[in-house]
């Protein structure tokens, strides 16, 4: 008999994204290895972990504050791409594109899933903010 979060979509798609995240790491120089390469692991090793220790919550509401987590250590993964594009510590800004846009659907899955554990639930957010823009893919051009 297998744990709860082992049989959850999430965290099977979280487990494919940490792998990306760690080919990016590998990637990266030395010198940002405190900087950069540190805390794109941990991040994204938290997004795994998160959605593990929230499934074994005993409401909702806790298991909810789980999946905010894993989803801000997401974004945090997101951040740390953007930098690593803009500092070009890859030979080529494509080879975010795949992990962009796994990062993307990891992160509406999430989200759903925090939705529907109890639709009733009062949601705190600043007035007029989407976590989740339909923005087309920033790595998607190569001149970026």
């Amino acid at each position: 008999m297998g744990f709860k979060f082992e049989g959850l979509e999430i965290w099977k798609l979280s487990l494919e994204y940490l792998d990306l995240v760690y080919e990016i790491a590998a990637l990266l120089p030395k010198s940002e290895e405190y900087n950069l390469k540190s805390p794109i692991i941990r991040a994204g090793t938290s997004i795994s972990l998160a959605i593990a220790e929230g499934s074994t919550g005993q409401t909702d509401a806790e298991q909810s504050r789980f999946l905010g987590i894993a989803v801000r250590s997401l974004f945090e993964t997101v951040a740390c791409q953007h930098l690593i594009a803009r500092r070009k510590y890859l030979e080529s800004n494509a080879l975010l594109r795949h992990p962009y846009d796994r990062a993307t659907t990891l992160a509406k899955k999430i989200t759903a899933m925090r939705k529907n554990l109890d639709p009733d639930r009062k949601w705190v957010r600043e007035s007029g903010v989407e976590y989740l823009a339909d923005e087309p893919n920033p790595f998607m051009d190569e001149g970026g």
